[in-house]
């Protein structure tokens, strides 16, 4: 974002009632100069819809700053209608990058997408998923039984990740999580930290008997028989969080979280 002071802002909202009632409150306060004329987009809802706002507005080029109205929040600034511009102009920025999912499914149809928080491989029926996992090329696990696997950013690392008792990355660590989920065997394999230019290939072995899916962020591709994902630092989000409660505190708070 460039250091001349904001004055021009748009506001998104979910479709929850408080979500849109805050757009209507900060509207009329602030102004809305549409998304071709603001300095920054403000996003009102949870951490879902602050997903669904980076998916659909990163290609503005604008910074994006949250504020909770939905439930975590984890990505969120605290919802306040005051000074909000203040808070805006002295706000810490986070600049990420995604994952990119390129997923072949069983009829050979090449599915692609970001994902900002994590690319997730996951069991589609009662039968539990076989993965073999490569890593820049070599194989590393040549067969895992489990209900999935997933590869998390550090961004993402806080959520699906850390419920698979994945580990929690700093934001600046340029590490990978690679975290199975449920795995029944190798029983004592707990997962990876693999380097932020490690290329993965996940195959899923005996695919038609024991369907995966592979989803990154809100984008599922059905069916699939190999996924490769990588980071594309071609693509790059700022956001912006107030003064002292940075993403790097979060994460680094929440490893001292009980």
């Amino acid at each position: 974002m460039k250091k001349s002071f904001v004055t021009r802002l748009t506001f998104v909202a979910s479709n929850r009632p408080e979500a849109q009632e805050a757009r209507e409150k900060l509207v009329a306060r602030y102004g809305d100069a549409g998304l071709d004329e603001a300095q920054v987009i403000v996003a009102l809802g949870g951490d879902g819809f602050m997903l669904e706002t980076v998916h659909e507005l990163m290609d503005a080029g604008k910074p994006i700053y949250g504020m909770n109205r939905g439930s975590v929040g984890f990505l969120m600034n605290d919802h306040h209608d005051e000074d909000l511009l203040g808070r805006i102009n002295a706000a810490e920025q986070a600049e990420i990058h995604p994952l990119r999912m390129q997923a072949v499914d069983v009829d050979g149809k090449t599915h692609e997408a970001l994902a900002f928080n994590e690319v997730s491989l996951l069991r589609t029926t009662r039968q539990a998923a076989k993965l073999r996992i490569s890593v820049d090329g070599k194989v590393r696990l040549s067969e895992m039984i489990c209900d999935g696997a997933l590869i998390s950013t550090p961004m993402g690392s806080t959520a699906y990740n850390l419920s698979a008792h994945g580990p929690i990355i700093p934001l600046d660590a340029k590490i990978l999580a690679l975290t199975p989920i449920s795995a029944f065997r190798p029983r004592r394999w707990r997962g990876a930290l693999l380097s932020h230019t490690a290329r993965l290939r996940l195959e899923v072995l005996e695919a038609p008997k024991r369907p995966v899916s592979a989803v990154a962020d809100n984008f599922e591709a059905p069916n699939v028989v190999e996924v490769y994902i990588a980071e594309d630092r071609d693509v790059s989000l700022v956001m912006l969080f107030d003064a002292g409660r940075s993403l790097e505190e979060r994460v680094l708070a929440e490893q001292f979280s009980v």
